[in-house]
């Protein structure tokens, strides 16, 4: 097989005679033996092609006999990516050059076709425009093309997203027009929403001044003093955040403690033993460090939100499990992340983004991950750390539905 260097980023090209009579169109013949595909890609990955070269669906799919006629000759030639997997395969058709995606599955007859691109050329280009939202060692990396290079602290806030939001919807409409396939279009709506915030000092983020209470409402966000923070909770930074900006008192899928004062996790179970549904918990059940986890309030039945009150790291502690899981970086992250679920509601409302809940799914966590990739990173990082993350599994959990509007 024909491939440059792809440990170097280099594009994975084929050769005429690898294409076999599977690639008829003209266009997309050029485009694999010239240009080829990228070799390196945070949204999608083309190993396959460069490992196995062509197949078609039909010699993937179990019970083939039941796949759909419009799908037996499409050619997989990647997947779409997440932040540890990869998920949705990719595939070409031959004959016209358009691209889609698809979930291969033992039941033929469940797969189907959802547009991707009208060719690789115009795959390759959306997909380049969209990386350049993408992290760089924890930050968003600079619009260069889509947005002129600006003093630092211009490059983010409510301009600059709908200034790339914008930016990056153009060039999807440039080529697609009125046609631009769901994953696109909600990559130009969502992907920018990373950039709301510029780096913090003490913390990841630094807010813009009241965005919480402009998403959720002035009445809606709970603000402490300090006389409410336990003696644990030492982290400034962390208590700075919670007596100016504050946390939305429903998050939708987190609840904040409001009625009780906060204390560490500790003291919670010895003082409230009522409230708990799991069976009574002795303290050698409790993580280490329970007396400096101090707890916000719950995520699920039996799950708390709780913050190292030493280094400001955000928790959830699961009952069930007796397992404690990196929830997000701190303070502020968890903000960010409870803004973007709430923003992605209102969108959803308004464009019918969970249509494709699949591909929403994807671009949530990509998006969190550009802020915050503890949030989402499987990598085990503490004590029986079992690498499930809440944000993306409540993300993906379809049935639960937390990003219908």
């Amino acid at each position: 097989m024909s491939t440059t260097d792809t440990e170097v980023g280099g594009a994975i090209t084929l050769t005429d005679d690898e294409l076999f009579s599977y690639i008829t169109h003209d266009g997309t013949r050029q485009w694999l033996t010239g240009a080829g595909l990228p070799g390196e890609s945070t949204l999608m990955g083309f190993g396959a092609l460069r490992d196995r070269g062509l197949r078609r669906v039909v010699e993937l799919a179990g019970d083939a006999e039941r796949l759909a006629e419009e799908l037996q000759d499409q050619l997989v030639i990647g997947a779409l990516r997440t932040f540890d997997r990869d998920l949705e395969s990719i595939v070409l058709d031959g004959v016209t050059g358009e691209v889609s995606t698809t979930s291969v599955r033992p039941d033929a007859a469940l797969m189907d076709l959802s547009p991707l691109a009208p060719s690789l050329e115009a795959l390759t280009r959306f997909a380049a425009a969209t990386e350049e939202l993408t992290v760089l060692h924890g930050r968003p990396a600079p619009l260069t093309s889509l947005m002129p290079l600006t003093p630092r602290d211009t490059r983010f806030g409510p301009k600059a997203v709908t200034e790339a939001s914008d930016r990056l919807s153009a060039v999807f409409e440039d080529v697609a027009g009125d046609r631009v396939p769901p994953f696109w279009r909600m990559a130009a709506l969502i992907r920018p929403l990373a950039r709301i915030a510029g780096p913090g000092e003490g913390l990841t983020l630094d807010l813009p001044k009241r965005l919480l209470d402009e998403e959720f409402g002035a009445g809606g966000i709970m603000r402490f003093e300090d006389v409410d923070f336990p003696t644990a909770l030492t982290h400034e930074p962390t208590r700075r955040f919670l007596r100016e900006t504050g946390l939305p008192e429903d998050g939708f899928v987190f609840q904040l403690d409001t009625e009780v004062p906060l204390s560490a996790l500790s003291e919670y179970y010895d003082e409230r033993p009522e409230d708990f549904t799991a069976a009574e918990l002795t303290v050698a059940e409790l993580p280490a460090g329970a007396d400096r986890l101090i707890r916000l309030g719950h995520l699920l039945e039996d799950t708390s939100l709780v913050v190292d009150g030493s280094t400001g790291a955000v928790l959830a502690w699961s009952e069930p499990d007796l397992l404690l899981r990196p929830l997000n970086a701190d303070i502020s992250t968890l903000a960010f992340t409870l803004w973007l679920l709430h923003r992605e509601k209102s969108l959803d409302a308004a464009h019918g983004l969970t249509d494709s809940y699949d591909h929403l799914a994807v671009t949530m966590t990509q998006t969190l991950a550009t802020v915050d990739p503890l949030a989402c990173d499987p990598a085990p990082s503490l004590p029986g750390d079992d690498g499930r993350r809440y944000w993306p599994e409540i993300f993906e959990d379809r049935t639960r539905g937390a990003l219908y509007a």
